[in-house]
């Protein structure tokens, strides 16, 4: 499982690269940026709460299967679409649109698979290998991108991510899924209401959610823009943009390693809260250099304190979850974590032009900083609370 996703995100980074870099090139503005990774993500917006639902109701590995068929189907209509030089800015957004639809309903289905692969007491680890696969791809992605962007062209990007979906979809068909849903005849809307109660019971899942949310708005659209500050601060072009990539996912990679070496971690909440004000800090820091060397290794702790901070609150959300609501939970979590992406990046693709894009980014890694420290010195003891506490609660 973690070799077929491996591969089939290595796939999706590669396309990412072309397709970042040629909206950029076609219409010059960074709202077409930000409008296209917002159209990616406003599917999840609209429709994961259904998908954990139905991640609790239905065989979880055939829902992924589906997912997995839309989105190959999606990157492989792009490439010919590029073939044919019929290609226009449209394509691309809508696309993105289709593809967000079937992450709608994989991503509830996979984050509530993935805990009943391992043991409990490995689950913090098994997610923070899941976290490297996803950096390791964040590397060699952009890399084997930026070779067939320059070498064979558009198209290739595209139809190599095609293909990688054979990989996930071979190992789906491998594994052995012992989750077996309940029968149910309970209304959709009656179980997502079971879900969100579930959530505001649990000590810390509320705060996790809130968390997670104002994290990605503000920290995590850095490397949706990286290429406009390769062409205005920078004026490199490909290269540049891939080394600013590698750079981010080789720091990803390292953050989540030290995770995966954590045991027991005392104080995850705490730490968590650390690495996101380190994360602001960072993040400003990049958008105020103007000397690449720097602005490398900025984006290096940029990635090791995203994916850091990131494991460690799925780990959290995860362990407080229960096995039959998983689903359900996880929907919420990973629709507050994934939501934050694209209005931020909404948001800054309309600031840019207006202040530039060393201040908006600027402002973004300070609001992450304000966000952090209120947590940590004012509502610290109702945030992130230990999952063992959450396990006592009775009722499960």
């Amino acid at each position: 499982m973690w070799m077929g996703a491996c591969a089939s995100t290595i796939g999706t980074f590669v396309q990412q690269f072309a397709q970042s870099w040629l909206i950029y090139d076609l219409t010059k503005k960074p709202f077409y940026l930000g409008l296209d990774l917002f159209l990616g993500q406003l599917p999840i917006m609209m429709f994961s709460l259904f998908g954990g639902v139905f991640a609790d109701r239905l065989d979880r590995r055939k829902m992924l299967l589906v997912s997995q068929y839309i989105q190959m189907a999606s990157a492989f209509l792009l490439a010919a679409l590029f073939a044919a030089d019929m290609v226009k800015v449209w394509h691309i957004l809508t696309l993105s649109f289709v593809v967000g639809l079937g992450q709608s309903f994989g991503g509830p289905a996979y984050s509530a698979l993935l805990p009943t692969l391992v043991a409990s007491e490995d689950l913090t680890n098994a997610i923070a290998m899941n976290s490297i696969q996803f950096n390791l791809a964040r590397i060699l992605g952009p890399t084997i991108g930026g070779i067939a962007y320059t070498t064979l062209g558009a198209t290739w990007c595209f139809t190599l991510n095609g293909i990688s979906y054979i990989a996930v979809i071979a190992t789906l068909l491998m594994i052995h899924v012992t989750f077996v849903p309940a029968k149910t005849q309970q209304h959709v809307l009656t179980s997502m209401k079971e879900g969100i109660q579930f959530i505001r019971q649990r000590d810390g899942m509320s705060a996790l959610v809130v968390l997670a949310f104002c994290t990605t708005l503000f920290g995590f659209s850095l490397n949706g823009f990286l290429p406009v500050f390769v062409q205005n601060i920078f004026h490199g072009g490909p290269e540049t943009y891939t080394l600013l990539l590698v750079s981010s996912g080789a720091g990803s990679i390292c953050g989540a390693l030290i995770v995966a070496a954590m045991e027991k971690l005392k104080g995850q909440g705490r730490v968590t809260l650390l690495i996101l004000i380190s994360l602001g800090i960072f993040t400003a820091g990049f958008a105020l250099s103007k000397w690449l060397p720097l602005s490398c290794a900025l984006l290096f702790l940029a990635g090791a304190a995203i994916m850091a901070s990131a494991s460690l609150m799925l780990s959290l959300a995860q362990l407080i979850a229960t096995d039959a609501m998983r689903g359900r939970v996880m929907s919420v979590y990973n629709l507050a974590f994934r939501a934050g992406f694209p209005l931020g990046a909404l948001v800054l693709g309309n600031l840019i032009p207006i202040f530039g894009a060393s201040k908006a980014l600027t402002g973004a890694g300070f609001a992450l900083v304000t966000v952090a420290l209120y947590f940590f010195l004012v509502n610290r003891d109702a945030t992130l609370r230990p999952a063992s506490r959450a396990d006592a609660i009775p009722g499960d």
